[in-house]
């Protein structure tokens, strides 16, 4: 395939740690039966429920090294001290089957997608205030203190990133913010690079480019 998806819309979303990517994307993905989350490899320790395959492919640093000398990953980063990486085929395989494929990834990976497929939608998480993110990092009672200081500074660069992206969605009310994320969605559906192949089906119906407009 080559570095233009041809079928499915490439979704990108990104924002700080806390922001609510998780439980927006989960929304759209319970709301579109054509939408697929992109499952992406990480070194890093499953935190609460998540399984591997689900939330992540989970492997050791050797084995992310062995995808990076492959050349099998679109985009990968180290991020808070562990590996993330989206690989290729998989995202690749559900964009020719018809699938809109939803990516929760951070900046340095969206940036790096967005020079390789560059009709990928992005969209940009920012949580309502500083103390609002800091209450829902310590809500989630995943991570001691320190880390989630260190997740604290690490939003303060990040969000400086918002104009990098196609769209922004301010997640105060989790209701609202879904139902932007969810029609963010639906429009990319619409985009005419999206429908090319459908539209000259429906041309070729009327007799092709060459049949008179009048």
């Amino acid at each position: 395939m080559s570095d233009e998806f041809q079928n499915g819309s490439l979704i990108i979303v990104s924002g700080p740690s806390g922001a609510g990517k998780s439980a927006l994307a989960s929304s759209a993905l319970r709301a579109f039966p054509q939408l697929r989350f992109s499952v992406s490899y990480t070194t890093r320790a499953p935190r609460g429920k998540e399984s591997n395959g689900v939330e992540y492919f989970f492997v050791s640093r050797d084995e992310f090294q062995a995808l990076i000398r492959k050349d099998e990953l679109l985009e990968w980063a180290e991020v808070h001290g562990n590996y993330y990486g989206t690989s290729r085929k998989f995202v690749d395989d559900l964009l020719i089957q018809g699938h809109d494929v939803l990516l929760d990834i951070d900046i340095q990976g969206a940036r790096i997608i967005r020079e390789k497929r560059t009709d990928a939608v992005a969209i940009f998480i920012l949580p309502p205030s500083y103390p609002v993110l800091k209450e829902r990092l310590r809500k989630r009672s995943l991570d001691d203190e320190s880390v989630i200081e260190q997740r604290l500074k690490i939003a303060r660069k990040e969000i400086h990133h918002y104009m990098d992206y196609d769209y922004l969605i301010i997640n105060e009310d989790i209701g609202s913010a879904t139902h932007e994320l969810q029609s963010i969605i639906l429009s990319a559906r619409c985009r005419l690079a999206a429908r090319a192949k459908s539209a000259k089906s429906i041309l070729a119906s009327f007799g092709g480019m060459d049949a008179e407009s009048s």
